[in-house]
């Protein structure tokens, strides 16, 4: 095999990258990469995984999950060039973690019985390392995860030492009580800060909710979203078929529209 030619095994990968990352005969765009410049697509390739799964469409999923592949064989290869870790470091952390994590299987503990035995079991271990780290419980929390994902990981590592909402109505109320708020802020004419602060509030009690209710707050409004685009569609369809257009259209208009979009669309 040389360096040019593709193949199944991740040495094929790795050795394109390298030949990417070349200084003398490589890819200038490549080349002028950074960890700080692919970062935002790794993010991307990793919703598009994502959303190959939602429509269950597996051949995309084949490729959208080779395209995150690259961009850890990218990020290794920099990483490399600058003496910090290579991609077999990468390999060795997680399987290592894998292994620590799972001494149920690889070790001497106590067979688990359930997903959810695993997951608490997980989590404690997790604990465990965080301790010996001696960093703050939500230290390690990354700041660059989509918000509502933070919010959650937050509100689950505040639950694993018990500060936490014992039933989902409290939740529920908690969520009534920021509602209000937001009314009361404007009532009083606060300041756009004090609003946008107090709707920062509502939304992380709303995550709070669906964690409690074992849903992903993403995934739920990514759902919501595909619904609205739906039903909208149809509004406009059905001015198109009028003759018209929704900036010819008033506002009940549509909304009769959405109504019949509802049974329609979904």
């Amino acid at each position: 095999m040389t360096e040019t030619n593709p193949g199944r095994d991740i040495e094929a990968l790795l050795a394109i990258m390298r030949r990417l990352r070349d200084p003398n005969g490589g890819c200038p765009w490549d080349l002028h990469q950074t960890f700080g410049s692919i970062a935002p697509y790794t993010i991307e390739e990793a919703y598009e995984v994502a959303g190959a799964v939602e429509q269950a469409n597996w051949v995309a999923l084949k490729d959208e999950l080779g395209d995150l592949l690259l961009q850890v064989v990218f990020h290794a290869r920099m990483a490399e060039e600058e003496n910090l870790f290579n991609f077999g470091d990468v390999v060795g952390a997680i399987t290592n973690k894998m292994i620590r994590r799972h001494p149920h299987v690889f070790g001497s503990e106590t067979a688990i019985k359930s997903a959810n035995e695993q997951t608490v079991a997980w989590e404690a271990h997790k604990r465990r390392e965080r301790a010996a780290s001696l960093g703050g419980l939500l230290d390690d929390v990354p700041e660059v995860l989509p918000a509502l994902l933070r919010a959650v990981k937050l509100q689950k590592r505040a639950a694993s030492v018990g500060f936490d909402w014992d039933s989902v109505p409290k939740v529920v109320e908690k969520i009534a009580e920021e509602a209000l708020e937001i009314a009361e802020a404007q009532a009083a004419g606060a300041d756009f800060s004090r609003i946008e602060e107090e709707m920062g509030d509502l939304l992380f009690a709303v995550a709070n909710l669906a964690r409690h209710m074992k849903i992903d707050p993403e995934t739920a409004l990514r759902t919501a979203n595909a619904k609205f685009v739906r039903r909208f569609s149809v509004i406009e369809r059905t001015l198109a078929e009028r003759g018209r257009s929704t900036a010819d259209a008033s506002l009940a208009e549509m909304e009769e529209i959405w109504q019949v979009a509802k049974t329609e669309a979904g």
